[in-house]
This record gives structure tokens, C-alpha cells and sequence, in this order.
């Protein structure tokens, strides 16, 4: 029987660049390592890491796979991938057998600036293995220009304006994955519109089932077999509306065609659409139709 690995737990990225025989951070709270100088140790393959700081990989060209959780990063071709503090990751002695950036940043570095505030709006950090970003030639020259300004910077010797150009260098990088998400998605529609059909009938389905409770993002996201802030930040890119609107938007559709079609009191509809409050109901039509339940029913009368 194979032995478990253990899990290895980092709360300082100092440790992490010894364990892993990179050479030391420059800063305590920010690391660049360049793949093409440096080599993972291999003997650190296999390995599974918790770590309490940001990672951003950029692999501009890798045949293979890398595991994160229960699955794996296929960065045929090259791409972009994000990890967010206390994630688990399998580290692989071929990683680093590629050209390529790893960014570890820890949330101390950005806690005073408006990037520590906002960080939880770049979705990508939530996405799992399956939506890494994928990079054109042209978008590739475009990251590997922004680690390369990181790694300058990191160069430099450290003086009163070190973090602060630092941290606006981090948030463009992140600015700019946000971008190439985006055309992401749209390059992708014919998929992403099949995500849109499965989810328009999986709520479909479970309007008709009369099921207690309405749908979450979590339920859906898990029966497209996507991540709820991916499916969030696909949505409002094609539609602009994010997954909970579209939820509500699909329940009051279903809402009307009850209350035009039926002779169900509004508690009957209520329960019906999966409400276990009337009240609740009333409060969610009257705020997306300006009309309580029963006045738009009788303006079918």
C-alpha cells in the first residue's frame, strides 16, 4: 500500500523557497521565481502543500499536467493559474521543467492598499482546476512583460517606494488576467452557451420537482460541474447578470406562468417554486416585477 503523504503546512514564504531549494525572497512577503534560472528540488515532487499566501503560475510553454486538489492544471501550450491562501497543492519535480514565473505574494503585502480590499473581486482566485487561463502568443508576451517588471523591481535594492510600486505591479498583472478572462469567455460562447442551456433546464427541472428550498449557485455550479464564481463571472460577461440574478430571473419566468395559467392561491405557488415562506415569495416578485402576485394576476383577469 502506497504511504500517504503528509500535508505540509506554510504560513511564510521563506520556508517554502528553502524546502523547495529556491533561493531566498528578497522581501519576506513577496517571491518571484524564474523557472529558466531556477529548478525546483526533485526530490520535493509529490509533495502536498498548504500555503497561507497567494500564488500566481504562468507557464509560457508545459506538456503536462499539474495537480491541485482532486484534479489537475492542463497547461498544454501554457497559461495562467491562481491560488488562493490555504489551498492544497501537489507540487510535481516537472513543474519547473518549463519556461515560466511563479508569483507568491502574502495578504500582509497587500493588506494596507486598496488591492487587499478589492483582491476577493478577482474571481479566478475561486475557479477550480478545470478554468485556468489559457494565453495567446500576443496575451503571453503581455504576462511575461509584467513578471519580468516584478522581477526588476524585486532586483532593485529596497527603498520608501519598494511596496508601493510593487503592489501596483501585482494588481496590474491581476488587471490584466481579469481582461484575458474575458475574452476567454466570449472566445468560448458556443461552450459557455451550452453551460447557460444545461443550467436553463436543470432549473427547470427542479422547479417542476417542487423541491423545498430555491436552487443556490453552489447547487447549480455543481451540477454543471463548474465553479460557482467561475459560473458568476462567465454569466455577467455574456449576459451581465451574475448567477443569482439569472436564478431569480429563470423563478419569477416560472412564477408568472403559474399565476397566468393556474387557479393556486399565491401560498400554493409559493410552496410550489420551492418557498417556505409566501412572504418571501411576495417580497422577491414584487422587487423584480414591481407587482405583488396578486395584482399581476389579475391583470390577466
Amino acid at each position: 500500500m502506497k504511504a500517504i503523504q503528509p500535508t505540509s503546512v506554510y504560513k511564510n514564504i521563506s520556508e517554502l523557497m528553502r524546502d523547495l531549494n529556491m533561493p531566498d525572497p528578497v522581501h519576506p512577503l513577496v517571491a518571484l521565481v524564474n523557472y529558466e534560472k531556477n529548478r525546483i528540488n526533485p526530490d520535493a515532487g509529490g509533495r502536498k502543500l498548504l500555503i497561507n499566501f497567494y500564488k500566481v503560475s504562468f507557464k509560457k510553454d508545459f506538456r503536462g499536467q499539474i495537480k491541485y486538489g482532486q484534479g489537475y492544471y492542463d497547461f498544454e501550450g501554457g497559461g495562467l493559474a491562481f491560488l488562493a491562501p490555504n489551498q492544497l497543492v501537489t507540487t510535481s519535480g516537472e513543474e519547473s521543467c518549463n519556461d515560466g514565473y511563479v508569483l507568491y505574494f502574502h495578504p500582509d503585502f497587500i493588506r494596507n492598499y486598496q488591492l487587499g480590499k478589492n483582491i476577493h473581486q478577482y474571481g479566478f482566485f475561486s475557479y477550480s482546476v478545470s478554468e485556468a487561463l489559457f494565453l495567446s502568443d500576443k496575451e503571453k508576451k503581455v504576462i511575461a512583460g509584467l513578471f519580468e517588471n516584478i522581477a526588476a523591481e524585486l532586483d532593485n535594492n529596497i527603498d520608501a517606494f519598494s511596496q508601493d510600486v510593487l503592489v501596483s505591479q501585482i494588481e496590474l498583472l491581476l488587471n490584466y488576467s481579469n481582461r484575458f478572462y474575458n475574452r476567454q469567455f466570449l472566445t468560448r460562447k458556443a461552450i459557455n452557451d451550452d453551460i447557460i442551456v444545461k443550467m436553463d433546464a436543470c432549473l427547470t427541472a427542479r422547479f417542476a420537482d417542487q423541491q423545498t428550498g430555491i436552487p443556490t449557485v453552489l447547487e447549480v455550479a455543481q451540477h454543471l460541474n463548474v465553479s460557482p464564481r467561475y459560473l458568476t463571472d462567465m454569466l455577467k460577461s455574456l449576459t451581465g447578470q451574475s448567477a443569482q440574478q439569472h436564478i431569480h430571473d429563470r423563478l419569477i419566468e416560472k412564477a408568472k406562468e403559474i399565476l397566468s395559467t393556474t387557479r393556486l392561491n399565491i401560498s400554493e405557488v409559493a410552496y410550489q417554486l420551492g418557498f417556505e415562506h409566501p412572504q418571501s415569495f411576495n417580497k422577491l416578485f414584487k422587487r423584480h416585477t414591481n407587482l405583488s402576485p396578486n395584482v399581476f394576476r389579475k391583470s390577466f383577469n
